[in-house]
């Protein structure tokens, strides 16, 4: 399987600020100068190696990550505004001609998940065919509310794609059997209306995606009694939303903490965590300073077998 992140903002898409902008380019030059840097032929090795926080950014766009399979299926979690930038990606292929099959998974209905469906090209080509996998019996009713006058000038049931629905058995958390051995199940969260986790487990690996999600401790020790849904994860895809200190002033809010995910990834044994769902308030420096954090976390709980990762734009991990 390969992951790919194309939307790990939270709440609100939140485009990188002028002054973060200038803040990222005044250090990237002093460095430069610091190096000596004179000669043009030299600047993308000279870029090549500066750390992550210089050479990235977080990004903007709300969620939506890939799971493409060993059968190269892909398979789409969400739809927040970073389904945007994956449509467009999607039009150079089948979905250009009106010959694609999508298949998106939907974690919940609030607007940061669902926003970037509009503006996603191939639901708007007939001839392609959308599989929609969700717990909610009313989808196709969130989808036509969010696109109805007087919010968008084009209307869900205009667009041209074919839409199927696949409702999820939430009673009794039937597993999917997507492909061969492609299984998906999933797992409720507490967060506020409801959102679910998904883990798709093929070759042996699994990969848990699991936001917007609120763990606290009293949630942990209730979780760690009655489910193995997280544990031995290979890749776990985390909200992390606030710092420990805004955690505590925004209580079923429905986000978790950067050290309470890192709690979390120790208790479930998992081997790789990556941290989403960011705070649109927070600049790529907070960010970059919760990171750090996370790391000196784990490392005071004496754990030295988890990787933490920030989640950006772009990142991609192959199990």
């Amino acid at each position: 399987m390969e992951i790919k992140l194309w939307g790990v903002r939270g709440s609100l898409s939140s485009p990188t600020s002028n002054d973060d902008y200038a803040r990222k380019v005044y250090s990237i030059l002093k460095l430069a100068m610091d190096a000596g840097l004179n000669d043009p032929d030299k600047i993308k090795g000279f870029m090549e190696k500066l750390p992550d926080e210089l050479r990235f950014i977080y990004g903007g766009n709300t969620t939506c990550a890939t799971v493409t399979s060993g059968s190269g299926t892909m398979y789409i979690i969400d739809c927040g505004s970073g389904i945007r930038p994956l449509g467009d990606e999607l039009m150079n292929g089948p979905c250009g001609s009106g010959k694609g099959v999508i298949n998106i998974f939907i974690t919940h209905n609030h607007w940061d998940h669902i926003q970037g469906l509009p503006f996603f090209r191939p639901i708007y080509v007939p001839g392609n065919i959308i599989n929609f996998y969700t717990p909610y019996n009313f989808q196709d009713e969130a989808f036509r509310k969010q696109m109805s006058s007087p919010f968008f000038p084009a209307t869900f049931e205009a667009t041209g794609s074919t839409k199927k629905y696949h409702f999820l058995d939430t009673k009794n958390r039937t597993q999917l059997k997507l492909e061969d051995d492609l299984v998906v199940d999933f797992y409720p969260l507490k967060h506020p209306g409801g959102s679910f986790a998904y883990r798709f487990k093929q070759g042996g690996k699994n990969f848990v995606f699991a936001t917007d999600a609120e763990f606290t401790g009293e949630t942990l020790e209730q979780i760690g009694t009655k489910t193995h849904f997280f544990e031995d994860a290979d890749l776990l895809v985390l909200d992390s939303q606030y710092t420990l200190d805004d955690s505590f002033l925004k209580i079923d809010w429905g986000h978790t903490s950067n050290t309470m995910a890192v709690n979390c990834g120790i208790r479930w044994n998992v081997k790789n965590i990556v941290l989403t769902h960011h705070e649109p308030a927070y600049s790529d420096f907070k960010l970059e300073k919760n990171f750090e954090d996370a790391l000196e976390h784990k490392k005071n709980s004496g754990n030295d077998s988890l990787n933490i990762y920030m989640a950006r734009e772009g990142m991609t991990f192959k199990l």
